[in-house]
């Protein structure tokens, strides 16, 4: 049986590579998985679940088909994709899932995150994301015209780099007391995030009543240069699971990615 984590893919029409990958990943080997698990940010921008996109709606088809096979999938909101809807779960074939929460996996409590609500040092970022994520301003955004709201995500994106090259990249990563905070409130000893861009396996020592222990963080990769996915699998006859990272390539070019565009540093 396998389990199938992603995050930080960021499909969008001008990364058509990146888009042929993902589209062969969930045709080939995700096929036959028990889960897949979208930890955030799948689409660069998700405008409403009206949004007639093409690419976006190709993308939607290929889950639903997906998840046809017989594949659950999940999919948690990112800070780039946060307005997803129950259209959005019709059109897909996906569950929603809540940010964080807890899986069992093989037995064992797992806490599932997108990541940035970890990066409690990016006060600035913190404080827009509670804007962003109250209903009031769900509300505000849905009501507008798609062209209107299209606006909005371009002027956000570019916010959002202006905020990149301004910020020290020590702040926008995950800060240790709340990752702390996170594994004690939840009761569990590991973790998987995406949103850093900084895929990692960390080892952290938290501090309880009858001493020390030890619980595990893994950061999901980027879909930039390369795609990748982790990989969970328990083996017949074997009583525990191997956890791996997998790759998929993706074949980069000049159109993959807009002439003066680079790759963020994080988020």
């Amino acid at each position: 049986m396998r389990h199938l984590f992603v995050s930080d893919l960021h499909l969008d029409g001008s990364s058509p590579a990146t888009v042929e990958a993902f589209l062969r990943f969930l045709s080939t080997a995700a096929r036959g998985a028990a889960s897949l698990h979208i930890l955030g940010d799948l689409f660069e921008t998700w405008i409403g679940d009206d949004d007639p996109d093409p690419v976006r709606d190709r993308i939607c088809r290929a889950l639903h088909a997906l998840g046809d096979s017989g594949v659950a999938i999940y999919v948690m909101q990112g800070n780039r994709d946060f307005l997803y809807g129950r259209e959005f779960e019709r059109r897909s074939g996906c569950v929603l899932l809540p940010d964080p929460v807890v899986l069992d996996l093989f037995g064992e409590r797992v806490l599932l995150t997108h990541g940035d609500l970890l990066c409690t040092g990016d006060h600035a970022y913190q404080e827009l994301r509670s804007t962003m994520r109250s209903g009031g301003f769900r509300e505000r955004v849905l009501a507008l015209p798609i062209d209107a709201r299209q606006l909005l995500a371009s002027a956000a994106r570019a916010g959002s780099k202006a905020h990149l090259r301004a910020t020290a990249a020590d702040i926008m990563d995950v800060a240790p007391e709340a990752v702390a905070a996170a594994f004690i409130a939840s009761g569990t000893r590991k973790m998987i995030h995406g949103h850093t861009h900084r895929p990692n396996h960390h080892s952290h020592v938290l501090h309880a009543d009858d001493g020390k222990y030890t619980a595990e963080r893994i950061v999901l990769a980027a879909w930039d240069e390369r795609g990748e996915y982790l990989e969970v699998v328990l083996r017949e006859g074997i009583s525990i699971p191997e956890w791996r990272r997998c790759v998929v390539e993706i074949a980069l070019n000049r159109a993959n990615r807009s002439e003066n565009e680079t790759p963020d540093r994080v988020r």
